[in-house]
């Protein structure tokens, strides 16, 4: 068995766990291969090498670090094919997908490659006579980041290091423990051909007991985690009660409201890619359809008819549409809760469940499906499921649609399809998502605006990326300044010498 290491000070090292998790091809359910569940010791240790390496890290110019995020990007594009077939591998999106997912990470490198001009801070001349006060924005030390399996590129590449680094921190990464690989090549590429300094990232696998660590040792000045609400809560309250920063973003159960007079063609186009694509294992998917009830027959016909014409297959076949889930335990996670939307009185339309493709029997996939006639109450429409299934609910108008889409708990993003300017206006004003769509099934902004849940698919002050991301980095130093004319210190001068020779 292939058995990885763990990254510390830019070293990789074999753990001395006794505890090993396996990763597999989750289009065939052959083992790639086994990671360790680090020790409490061996996480302290990744800690120590980023507190080590802050100092230079730190104290590099500004400069100099934007030229290594620019060498960073072009080293990330050309292993860009790579990337995407490892990533397919290990999560199961198909290659279009994967390719997006690298990308992704991408993009806020970018971002961070302007970090001369984002993390300026500001300054008054004559603030009062002869004082002049500077803001500067300042690294915190070291951060943690707690990444999901379902973006093993963009979440902790994209979302955590850039901005983070590209500020002056230093990095820990907890790799996902079921998609772990993608990220330890990523780093594997980050020493040997960006050429940055040893300890800038490290990286772990473990379990969330020994990651505790990053919520209280006083070393770790900021966390941001990507996961379950209760996790993301337990994260939030535990680290900001020992005076961390935190960015913990959490569950969603997005909605669409789909009104009479959109075009039902290319709304429904919109809707299997956001539902479908990745498999639905994404935050940002539609899993919750909202359709007025005039056209509410018409809208599932077309939907199922183009769900059913999806080509499921191996993740890394170019002909794939829809890919398999990450692994056999989420596989059941998704059909349980299958079974639970039928058992609370959901139409079952479309069923995913038994799906088997040719050659790929021990894959871990799951088939479009489809629940209608969810009514309020039904958990089927209120959880999330993180997987290739659409709930459907029916209302009478606008402002009921709006009312149940509102009445969840979380509010990552939310869209509405119409043709009306006052309902889109009227939405996008009164609707609880943070990122909200006008006809645009996934309403993720570029990494120049933050990523912005609300309710309980947020908890923290910052959003990630975007300026938020900046700030969240860094700290508001203020400096005020006060310089004596050459007059003035000689008057001081002689006032003091006066002093000491009457004494």
């Amino acid at each position: 068995m292939n058995r990885r290491q763990y990254c510390v000070g830019g070293e990789w090292k074999d753990s001395k766990t006794d505890k090993w998790m396996m990763i597999t091809d989750s289009s065939t359910g052959e083992a790639m291969a086994e990671v360790p569940c680090c020790t409490v010791d061996e996480v302290e240790e990744a800690i120590a090498a980023a507190a080590a390496a802050f100092p230079e890290w730190s104290q590099m110019s500004i400069s100099k670090r934007t030229q290594m995020m620019f060498r960073w990007r072009n080293v990330l594009m050309e292993h860009l094919e790579e990337l995407t077939l490892l990533c397919a591998k290990e999560l199961g999106k198909n290659l279009a997908e994967a390719r997006g997912d690298i990308l992704k990470a991408i993009e806020p490198t970018e971002l961070a490659c302007a970090t001369p001009f984002i993390s300026q801070g500001s300054a008054s001349l004559q603030v009062t006579t002869g004082f002049d006060t500077a803001t500067y924005r300042m690294p915190l030390g070291v951060v943690a980041g707690i990444v999901p399996f379902n973006f093993p590129a963009m979440i902790p590449w994209g979302w955590m290091v850039p901005l983070a680094i590209a500020t002056g921190n230093t990095v820990v990464l907890k790799a996902a423990s079921y998609t772990p690989l993608t990220s330890m090549r990523i780093l594997e590429l980050f020493y040997s051909e960006a050429g940055f300094p040893k300890g800038v990232v490290n990286l772990v696998t473990c379990s969330r007991r020994e990651s505790e660590l990053f919520l209280t040792d006083p070393r770790i000045k900021a966390v941001t985690f990507v996961g379950s609400t209760s996790v993301g809560k337990h994260i939030y309250s535990i680290a900001a009660a020992h005076g961390k920063r935190v960015q913990a973003q959490c569950e969603a159960k997005n909605h669409a409201l789909v009104l009479e007079d959109c075009d039902l063609e290319s709304t429904t186009n919109a809707i299997i890619n956001s539902t479908y694509g990745c498999a639905g294992m994404r935050c940002m998917a539609l899993p919750v359809i909202v359709v007025q009830e005039s056209i509410a027959d018409r809208f599932v016909a077309l939907l199922k008819k183009k769900a059913m014409a999806l080509k499921v297959g191996c993740a890394y076949n170019p002909e794939t549409d829809l890919g398999p889930v990450v692994n056999a335990e989420h596989k059941k996670f998704i059909c349980d809760w299958i079974q639970t939307g039928i058992d609370e009185g959901a139409e079952l339309v479309l069923d995913g469940r038994d799906i088997t493709v040719p050659g790929y029997e021990n894959g871990f996939f799951v088939g479009p499906t489809i629940l209608d006639y969810v009514k309020p109450g039904m958990t089927v429409g209120d959880r999330e499921i993180f997987g290739p299934v659409t709930v459907i609910k029916r209302v009478k108008s606008f402002e009921e649609g709006l009312d149940v889409m509102n009445a969840n708990p979380f509010a990552n993003g939310s869209c509405i399809f119409t043709q009306s300017g006052y309902y889109a206006r009227q939405f996008e004003l009164l609707s609880d998502g943070g990122m909200v769509g006008i006809n645009v099934g996934i309403p993720v902004p570029s990494a120049y605006f933050p990523f912005s849940g609300n309710k309980d698919s947020f908890f923290g002050d910052q959003h990630v990326l975007g300026l938020d991301g900046v700030r969240f980095y860094t700290r508001a130093k203020t400096v005020t300044k006060h310089w004596y004319d050459e007059h003035s210190h000689q008057k001081a001068m002689d006032t003091w010498e006066g002093t000491v020779e009457r004494e």
